[in-house]
């Protein structure tokens, strides 16, 4: 077993409950049997989807039992119908688990504007609690998927312990998250305190730090279920890396999967005056589209970094801007120094801005005639 049904405690299911055309999963449920310890952070949108108020509310106790998903509609910008959607479809999950509404965190994705398909789901509510087993991450993955072309699960094996997880996303991707939405699992012994701290401490240097697009969504989940069945208790040190570990893989298939793109650039920023400094840097650069586009060329367009660099409001001191393309220095003291080659497939930008101890990871994509196309398309 992998992804989110690795760890002890947990099973998932997947099923076609008519939310999109045709046969396609876009249903997915993943049970704890019980409540447990969670966690969860959600977008920074002002304009959050109706899931995602709902959700916040129900986390705040720190137990939940299971998280039902579905993907074909956002539920997003649909007012009071949007929350009463919400809180009907879960209310009726919750009356085939034997447990309270509020047990259970509701996520969404798909379109902005349309209604969730409310009867077709209750209706369907029977199928996806019977297609839940430890052997369902799979179809759970798959069914959360709306632009992607793969699902995407990971997991992470500590001393005695498991950290596993799932997550969809392709496009609309930007810090703070993306368009995604993600669920991780664990069997290790946890307070929610420090789930909640691993979680937001991890979600910050991963999925804050992916940036396909520069758009940011109503949607953006990840929730941690802690079941504590496998009778271990890590340090919170050791914890945090492979719950780190397992969102940054997640992160990096999403950056690979991303709508149009050609290529994955890492963009590593040291020499800040501290960590915010220097994440600041790095996503003026990543959102930058002169950038991304040389990028899409493969051209060491040193230039269009140091621009980005200057607009970005970071504290930068340029005579001791350093930039290097897959260690290669192509300019060093704010100005050039030699030439470079086309760069094939994918690649790192190392730029450093001063002598300070800050430093930052920043993932992103070139932008690619594709990327256009795909989203000025109708829909």
């Amino acid at each position: 077993m992998t992804g989110v049904t690795a760890a002890q405690g947990f099973v998932a299911g997947g099923i076609a409950a008519g939310i999109k055309d045709g046969t396609a999963l876009d249903l997915a449920l993943v049970d704890a049997g019980t409540t447990v310890v969670s966690a969860a952070v959600f977008t920074t949108s002002r304009a959050p989807a109706a899931p995602v108020i709902v959700a916040r509310q129900r986390v705040r106790s720190g137990r939940l039992r299971a998280v039902l998903l579905n993907s074909g509609c956002a539920n997003a910008a649909t007012g009071d119908q949007g929350i009463a959607a919400t809180r009907t479809t879960t209310e009726e999950l919750a009356s085939r688990l034997a447990c309270e509404p509020d047990d259970i965190l509701p996520c969404s994705t798909g379109p902005i504007g349309p209604r969730l398909p409310v009867e077709a789901i209750l209706a369907s509510i029977d199928r996806l609690v019977a297609s839940c087993t430890d052997q369902g991450g799979d179809a759970a993955a798959m069914a959360i998927m709306t632009t992607d072309t793969a699902p995407k699960q990971t997991h992470r094996r500590g001393d005695g312990f498991i950290v596993g997880g799932m997550a969809k996303g392709a496009g609309m991707l930007r810090p703070d998250m993306a368009t995604m939405l993600s669920v991780i699992t664990t069997d290790a012994v946890i307070e929610a305190d420090i789930l909640a701290e691993t979680l937001h401490d991890a979600v910050d240097v991963s999925f804050n730090s992916l940036n396909v697009d520069g758009c940011m969504s109503t949607n953006d989940t990840v929730v941690a279920l802690a079941s504590g069945l496998s009778g271990v208790r890590p340090s919170s040190d050791l914890f945090g890396r492979l719950l780190t570990e397992v969102c940054e893989d997640l992160a990096l298939q999403m950056a690979r999967d991303a709508e149009g793109a050609s290529r994955v650039v890492t963009i590593l920023v040291d020499g800040a005056l501290d960590d915010a400094t220097a994440r600041v840097a790095g996503k003026a650069i990543a959102d930058s589209a002169l950038v991304r586009s040389s990028f899409y060329g493969g051209d060491p367009n040193w230039g269009r970094i140091i621009a980005a660099l200057g607009a970005s409001g970071a504290a930068i001191d340029p005579g001791e801007v350093e930039i290097r393309y897959n260690g290669t220095p192509v300019a060093s003291g704010g100005a050039g120094v030699g030439r470079m080659d086309q760069i094939v497939g994918d690649f790192e930008v190392g730029v450093s801005i001063g002598r300070g101890c800050g430093t930052a990871r920043v993932v992103t994509t070139d932008l690619t005639p594709e990327y256009v196309l795909f989203n000025g398309v109708p829909s």
